[in-house]
């Protein structure tokens, strides 16, 4: 309700106060679209328990391509390269492993250098499951801040420089964990990152 007033106010008055009221509306207006995304996001952040699928066996080359569909639009807006390996079929939520693949494509592309994005995505298995890898060529992170990442909330830049939340990579560690795996960084500043996840097959 605050979001929809403080627009439509912004929209039918803009103009027609003065310029600190102008102001204050877009604060208001900014402010409240930041509100309703972060509760959408604590939602997401809530349901990877609460509205979890039963685990099923998951082609994931589909759900690689269902995402890459998805992010067509930015793909292509940004001229992005992406290659991947073979993909396995695992037992897993679709739907939340979905997720993890597109969160951490979508943060490649986010976090771009000026040059062409390329992204690859691979796969290799072990003893006790699968390893994933998400690399991309962008700015990288830096080692000091590999754990922290993953926290919820906390973020390495400002909205200014990067909208978002910073709980992306909060919902990729726990979907992670709900299938029996763990997710971490390899990173240098300027070099790219490698982002890993293991699944646990049963």
């Amino acid at each position: 309700m605050i979001s929809s007033f403080s627009q439509l106010l912004y929209h039918r008055y803009k103009g027609r106060l003065d310029d600190d009221a102008d102001e204050f509306i877009e604060f208001i207006v900014d402010g409240s679209q930041r509100m309703k995304q972060l509760i959408n996001d604590i939602l997401s952040y809530s349901r990877v328990s609460t509205q979890a699928n039963e685990f099923e066996l998951v082609d994931l080359e589909i759900v690689l391509n269902t995402v890459l569909s998805n992010l067509s639009v930015s793909l292509e807006e940004n001229n992005v390269s992406i290659i991947y390996d073979s993909l396995p079929t695992v037992r897993a939520d679709p739907s939340q492993l979905g997720q993890v693949f597109q969160n951490l494509i979508a943060n490649a592309i986010k976090f771009r250098e000026q040059k062409t994005p390329k992204i690859y995505i691979s796969a290799k298995k072990d003893k006790k499951g699968w390893r994933f890898s998400v690399s991309d060529n962008g700015i990288g992170i830096d080692p000091t801040h590999k754990k922290r990442i993953f926290e919820v909330f906390k973020r390495l830049h400002t909205r200014e420089e990067y909208p978002g939340s910073g709980i992306g990579l909060s919902i990729c560690q726990k979907i992670v964990e709900r299938h029996g795996g763990q997710i971490w960084v390899e990173s240098e500043l300027g070099k790219g990152s490698t982002f890993n996840f293991t699944i646990f097959t049963h």
